[in-house]
């Protein structure tokens, strides 16, 4: 593919004449601008003033009656406003129907799907830039799939993130009100949070609107809808009936704060590097607690003198130790009964405390010995009357403070140093995490995870990027048993009953005492044969289920599961849904699991409220002041010191706001991020950057469109004729490589290469070349056929230049798709239903693509040569070759060289040096080419020897070396024929280069 030029074309060794002149330039333009201000009358600033501001003081209102076709009968306007160009698009696009899978006379998709179950967002708040990104990504996916010709479905809905949202539905309740959940009571508190739900599902459904995500909003879902709360109440006892899911009393992360069990994934381990004070929710504020030390006490031996010194970096625990462990291979304690190969000889003292209820590793230690397992902490965080009298009330770390304390008093406590560590903290509310004993439902992830890894390796199910199939098999082969219990209010609410005799002693933990059932009826079938004729009743379980237990089932649930299932799923999610789907349906409920970036900002830093840097995407599509984003802080729950650390990021990263890009730019950037697993760290200023892009296609296509006259038909077939032109010809291949590396990057999910073809597409082939090329060749004084046929070629290039763009960029697509005419009995009444360009052999024209990379190559070389020397009007070219062939071709491309040349004059092609008037200066080509241009009178001639000898000093030694390398690749025998070809036009060029050189010298002399 040969590289087209750019705005940019300059020699490599650019001169610094060429710099300072650039700068005298620039600085004399500002001089100027600076004296034309200066001297303006006040009036006229005045008016200008006023101008402006009224002209900000209109924005654009959209007149479209909502669902109708915008009318586009109108001019267009006279710059592109994106506000103005994606309204109504959505809504008509929707009313069309467009949005539903296309199904077959009998209702059935067609042979080839492409079906994509949006990951739910969390109704906990508005959709951030992050969302954005999985929905340019996807939406870009369904578009290209559905422009294929296939059956598309994008499943819009809404997850109702239990912890979550209750969590923060809480903290304004008690912002707003100073009220908790237990003052409101269970129903009014699961209400207020619908409420909540409610609202946030409207905003989220109208930022996806205007992200122009085509979901088919008639099938939209949410995880506690009636159809998926069936789903995972089936779930639930199918679980248990095959003996997957169990009760059983065991740790657990507890969350004080928020009062409930906390996954792994919900809770973040926090680095310190020693002795750090810090505050901990629930304490007053100006109380902080040591952490990152480790203490040292010692425990008598009973019946001797003997003290064994341990270490913890949780004092206040050892109201809950049951044991002390040694290592069996440590000569110091063979003395000892109790030991266990978990302990690290090397640590401390090698004796570990054991606290078998508050320590996940003490806690396999106990099971393994049958320790006693010792409970000291209730559900709020205070220790219960296992931790004793003393400590009985006392909050958790007011308790260590305390037990430091009281070993100090016992002449028991060692010593505190500083301790490197990691310290569990709940992402949620901030809370330190607690390790605590609670009976609770569990999932075997085990043989899940193991018939996961056997379908993967078996390839029913691809991993993408590369890098991350490694993690999928290392997540899934560590995988854990599963808590699904959550001591919450707002979420599916546990389908176990325990199971109340009468007159019989029962222990809640005991999951042999409880039933489960998909309603009432079926639990109480099952009770009755538990209690096998004594009177009971049922107790439902109060939890609810983690939220991964219902999104889990996200890719089934939605097509109908239990009750149907739909087509097979392509898309793309995580590893609990390929657990369930293969538990639940037998298969593996997608094809393709694609591992997508995390946004950051423009530092780096991952985003963050509390920081600033959190983005919504709205706020970049419509633009919003400084001010605008203050305001915003107030609506969420920070407290006055995080809305102060926020407003200062907000000014430093944006203080002059965010300015107004467009979905198209927004969408555009994002999937130009792409590429790879790597992060994205966004700057708005490159979305802003796409926005002039989306700019330079709305003017170039208005610019095409006074070239297609009133008379103008397209063609019914959009082949070539065989007629066309050498850059009518380049030009379609060009378009169809585009095409090819579009579909071919989409399928690879190379987002980033595929943005990059069709941005270099329109802006340097199809705008830098071909439509200043084609000016002159629709000119009303060039042929009729030539006219005729430049015409057909840009309505070509511009049909399906759009379509190629149309995936990352619908709306800018289609308002200008909608203005093109379409050809004889085409009534394809969308660009989003109208096919995506593919490969097309009719389309591949090699010999002109190679023909165009001299003409190319003879214009960039007559570019830079001029620019070395500052012209900048007037530029006349003579281009020196004395092959035949080339000389016919740089001849019928003189016009395209002056025309694409700035301040070009003349070019002309001539045989022989002695044709090159005295006084010009040279650039070789190639070793037959070399290009010319007058310079007499401009420059300083002993300047110019200076340059010539410089250059073949260069150019001299480049020969030199290339001859070498040819010589020993001779001698060694086994060059490959490309490489060998390749060294030896290198070595004819440098040897014209350097005589042309020594003929430039030659006459600058003679000008003396």
């Amino acid at each position: 593919m040969s590289t087209p030029p750019t705005p940019a074309d300059a020699p490599n060794n650019k001169s610094a004449a060429k710099k300072e002149a650039k700068r005298l330039e620039k600085e004399a333009k500002l001089a100027a601008k600076a004296l034309k201000n200066a001297v303006k009358p006040e009036s006229e600033k005045k008016v200008k003033v006023e101008k402006e501001k009224k002209e900000e003081e209109a924005p654009f209102v959209n007149t479209t009656p909502k669902g109708e076709k915008k009318d586009l009968s109108q001019p267009m306007a006279a710059g592109y406003n994106p506000i103005a160009v994606e309204s109504a698009w959505y809504d008509w696009w929707h009313a069309q129907g467009f949005f539903q899978p296309k199904l077959t006379p009998e209702g059935k998709p067609t042979e080839d799907i492409f079906v994509v179950p949006a990951p739910p967002p969390n109704v906990t708040g508005s959709l951030h830039i992050g969302h954005a990104l999985t929905t340019a990504i996807q939406d870009s996916l369904v578009r290209w799939n559905r422009m294929l010709g296939k059956t598309t479905l994008f499943v819009p809905g809404f997850d109702h993130a239990g912890i979550s949202t209750q969590s923060v539905v809480e903290k304004r309740l008690y912002k707003e009100h100073g009220q908790t959940r237990h003052d409101l009571g269970r129903e009014q508190f699961v209400e207020r949070v619908m409420d909540w739900k409610n609202d946030y599902q409207t905003r989220i459904t109208e930022q996806l609107h205007r992200l122009g995500g085509s979901y088919d909003w008639s099938r939209v879902a949410f995880t506690m809808n009636e159809q998926l709360s069936k789903a995972v109440i089936e779930n639930f006892c199918r679980l248990h009936e095959d003996g997957v899911l169990y009760r059983a009393n065991r740790l657990v992360n507890w969350c004080v704060q928020l009062n409930t069990t906390l996954s792994n994934l919900e809770v973040d381990q926090k680095q310190l590097t020693g002795r750090t004070l810090l505050n901990v929710p629930g304490y007053d504020i100006k109380e902080k607690f040591e952490f990152g030390v480790i203490t040292s006490f010692a425990y008598p031996v009973e019946g001797s003198e003997e003290k064994l010194i341990v270490a913890t970096t949780r004092p206040e625990t050892m109201l809950g130790d049951t044991a002390i462990a040694v290592h069996p291979d440590d000569a110091r304690y063979k003395h000892l009964p109790e030991t266990d190969t978990m302990v690290d000889m090397e640590f401390g003292t090698g004796a570990v405390k054991i606290t078998p209820a508050h320590d996940p590793n003490d806690y396999e230690v106990g099971m393994r010995h049958k320790l006693e397992f010792i409970n000291i902490m209730n559900d709020d965080g205070t220790f219960n009357a296992n931790a004793g009298e003393k400590f009985k009330g006392m909050k958790r770390f007011h308790a260590r403070v305390a037990v430091v304390k009281a070993l100090q008093d016992a002449g028991l406590y060692i010593e505190t140093k500083d301790n490197p560590m990691q310290i569990p903290i709940c992402s949620k509310s901030g809370d330190v995490i607690e390790p605590i004993l609670k009976p609770q439902w569990w999932v075997n992830c085990k043989p899940l995870a193991e018939e996961a890894i056997k379908r993967t390796k078996a390839g029913e199910l691809h991993i993408a990027p590369k890098q991350s199939e490694n993690e999928w098999y290392r997540w899934l082969e560590g995988i854990q048993d599963w808590c699904i219990s959550r001591q919450l209010w707002w979420g599916h609410r546990c389908p176990a009953y325990f199971v109340r005799i009468d007159g019989k002693d029962q222990d809640m933990i005991d999951g042999n005492q409880w039933v489960v059932g998909r309603n009432l009826e079926e639990a109480t079938a099952r009770a009755k044969v538990l209690a096998a004729g004594s009177p009971f009743t049922l107790e439902q379980d109060e939890d609810v289920l983690d939220t991964w237990f219902s999104s889990g089932l996200w890719p089934f649930s939605i097509m109908g599961w239990p009750d149907k299932t739909g087509w097979d799923i392509l898309f793309f999610w995580v590893a609990r849904m390929v657990m369930l789907g293969i538990k639940l349906t037998g298969k593996v409920p997608f094809k393709e699991v694609y591992c997508h970036a995390m946004i950051r900002d423009a530092h780096g830093r991952k985003m963050s409220k509390s920081l600033g840097n959190v983005i919504d995407p709205l706020d970049v599509i419509g633009g919003v002041s400084l001010e605008a984003l203050h305001q915003k802080l107030y609506e969420g729950n920070l407290d006055e010191r995080e809305i102060v650390k926020a407003k200062s990021g907000q000014k430093k990263d944006f203080p002059k706001g965010i300015p107004q890009c467009g979905t198209d730019a927004l969408r555009f950037a994002l999937c130009a991020y792409s590429g790879g697993g790597r992060d994205i760290n966004l700057e708005i200023l490159r979305v802003e950057g796409y926005r002039k892009f989306c700019n330079k296609i709305f003017n170039a296509t208005k610019f095409a469109m006074l070239k297609l006259d009133e008379t103008f038909i397209p063609e019914t077939s959009a082949k070539p004729t065989g007629k066309e032109s050498l850059v009518e010809r380049w030009i379609l291949h060009k378009l169809n490589i585009a095409a090819t590396e579009i579909n071919n990057q989409l399928a690879e999910r190379n987002f980033m290469s595929a943005t990059s073809a069709a941005y270099n597409f329109w802006l340097y082939e199809l705008c830098d070349v071909y439509i200043e090329v084609m000016k002159p060749m629709t000119d009303e004084a060039a042929p009729e056929s030539v006219r005729r046929s430049a015409q057909q070629t840009l309505y070509t290039c511009l049909d399906h230049g759009l379509r190629l763009l149309h995936p990352f960029m619908p709306f800018v697509t289609e308002e200008l798709w909608q203005r093109l005419p379409r050809r004889p009995n085409d009534a394809t009444p969308s660009i989003m239903v109208s096919a995506f360009p593919v490969s097309d052999r009719s389309f591949v024209f090699d010999e002109a693509d190679k023909q165009f990379d001299l003409v190319f190559s003879v214009l960039r070389a007559g570019r830079s040569l001029a620019a070395s020397y500052n012209l900048q009007s007037d530029i006349q070219f003579f281009i020196l070759t004395q092959s035949d062939e080339e000389i016919a071709l740089l001849e019928s491309q003189l016009p395209t060289i002056v025309a694409l040349t700035k301040g070009g004059k003349s070019a002309q092609v001539v045989k022989s040096s002695s044709d090159i008037p005295a006084g010009c200066g040279s650039s070789t080509v190639t070793a037959s080419i070399s290009i010319h241009t007058l310079v007499r009178g401009l420059v300083n001639l002993d300047v110019e020897i200076a340059k010539c000898d410089k250059k073949l000093d260069i150019a001299r030694l480049s020969l030199s070396k290339i001859e070498k390398l040819i010589s020993h690749a001779e001698s060694a025998g086994n060059v490959p024929e490309d490489v060998r070809l390749a060294n030896e036009e290198k070595r004819k060029t440098l040897e014209s280069e350097i005589a042309t050189l020594e003929s430039s010298k030659s006459m600058f002399a003679d000008l003396k």
